[in-house]
């Protein structure tokens, strides 16, 4: 038996994480533990979890995973266009999208967080990535567009759901040309600010069949939004900054059973979902083929 049959025999779920944290303390990499701890517990599925110091080291993994996540991160999304480590990403990510056109009963799922999803659009031309006028910091509603509404990752969730937005940067000015060339949809924007003239973000896309991506942060859980909120400098940060109502207001927020505890439920959720059963496909029809 090779080594991807006994994966799949042993039920194993192989999944790669490509940091972009820079080594910096965060709240993301435990969410998403976190959520393929819990999917694996409830599929009886052994996870298989390894980290690739992408941004740091420029490491990237093979295609030899069921699932791969990509993470946000600290920074600027523009100023590192034509680095090394960028150069290596996108090596990685056209090797996956390659390998998804030659093999499509064998594809590859990639999700892609903030970061990574801002360096992803400007990367392909999809949209205009800049700099917000201010900081974007709290539990906001987030709208469904028409084909958000049919998308299968998000199909759970009301409209609008909440999710955790925490970013400097944004994508505006959909590239129409691009995106039908692509395969790309828009699948969610910003809440609606009737007081700012200003086009609201695009927040979720499904890039191509097998990449998503969300601005938001769908890995968010109580417990690290807790931890984060109950820091004494986190805590001082965010009142001297936003002021005292939007520090409340998120505490207030965070325990609601419809907003991110749904969202951290279903969204990355799904995804890993559809890999596994692309998994289990894969499984089958070797067995098949041994059995002929």
């Amino acid at each position: 038996m090779n080594t991807l049959s006994k994966d799949l025999y042993d039920n194993s779920f192989k999944i790669a994480i490509l940091d972009m944290y820079l080594g910096e303390p965060n709240q993301g990499k435990p969410g998403i533990y976190s959520i393929i701890h819990d999917f694996c517990a409830e599929n009886n599925l052994k996870p298989i979890i390894r980290e690739y110091d992408t941004r740091g080291k420029g490491d990237v993994p093979d295609l030899n995973y069921d699932a791969y996540i990509s993470t946000g991160g600290p920074g600027s999304p523009i100023d590192t266009e034509g680095s090394q480590w960028e150069e290596a990403y996108f090596s990685f990510i056209e090797k996956l999208r390659q390998h998804n056109r030659l093999y499509p009963k064998k594809r590859k799922l990639l999700f892609l967080i903030c970061h990574s999803f801002q360096i992803f659009v400007r990367h392909y031309g999809l949209g205009k990535l800049s700099k917000r006028k201010s900081t974007s910091f709290g539990i906001f509603p987030i709208h469904k567009t028409s084909d958000g509404k049919e998308d299968r990752y998000l199909e759970d969730l009301p409209d609008p759901f909440w999710a955790v937005d925490s970013r400097d940067y944004q994508i505006t000015e959909p590239n129409e040309k691009a995106l039908l060339l692509m395969g790309s949809k828009i699948l969610c924007v910003e809440k609606l600010r009737p007081h700012v003239r200003l086009e609201r973000a695009i927040m979720c896309m499904r890039l191509d069949q097998e990449i998503f991506g969300t601005q938001f942060h769908p890995e968010a859980n109580v417990e690290g939004m807790l931890t984060y909120l109950q820091n004494p400098e986190k805590k001082k940060y965010i009142i001297d900054t936003y002021g005292e109502d939007k520090y409340y207001d998120m505490l207030k927020k965070i325990n609601d059973s419809d907003k991110i505890i749904l969202t951290r439920d279903t969204i990355l959720m799904n995804f890993l979902k559809e890999a596994n059963t692309i998994r289990k496909n894969n499984y089958m029809a070797y067995v098949q083929e041994v059995q002929r």
